[in-house]
């Protein structure tokens, strides 16, 4: 099965960014809280996540105006983040325990979790955070 460019750098941006989320999850477990832990170390991984997708995955898009694109941008990773915090914090307290699951369940319970918007968000940014200014009729959007 041959896979479109542009999905590929998107699933090679986003399990770097992914990396970077969970990695700066542990260090942040030190001293927060697993659902604090989790929203400081989303942010640090949007922010990988955005410089990716501009410059390396949606190459058109970096013609476009960033503030706009960052904008929609925190939009969609806004919906992605309250989809990540609760499937995060329901399968390590609620799901994992249940199914005996000890064995690191918050990075476990995490790296599930960060998956999850995996797919959508590739639609929401390609068509919405990235799109070019200009659609086919000239409508600015």
């Amino acid at each position: 099965m041959k896979i479109h460019g542009e999905a590929f750098r998107f699933v090679a941006s986003g399990l770097f960014a992914a990396l970077v989320n969970v990695g700066m999850r542990i260090v942040f477990s030190q001293a927060f809280s697993y659902g604090v832990a989790i929203v400081l170390a989303y942010l640090c991984g949007m922010v990988v996540a955005f410089v990716l997708n501009r410059y390396v995955v949606f190459v058109s898009a970096r013609s476009g105006g960033m503030r706009r694109q960052g904008l929609r941008f925190v939009i969609v990773n806004a919906a992605s983040l309250l989809q990540v915090w609760i499937i995060g914090l329901g399968l390590v307290r609620i799901v994992l325990p249940r199914a005996g699951w000890q064995w690191h369940a918050e990075t476990v319970s995490h790296c599930i979790a960060v998956a999850t918007p995996a797919a959508l968000s590739y639609f929401a940014h390609k068509y919405f955070s990235f799109r070019l200014a200009a659609d086919k009729e000239g409508v600015v959007l």
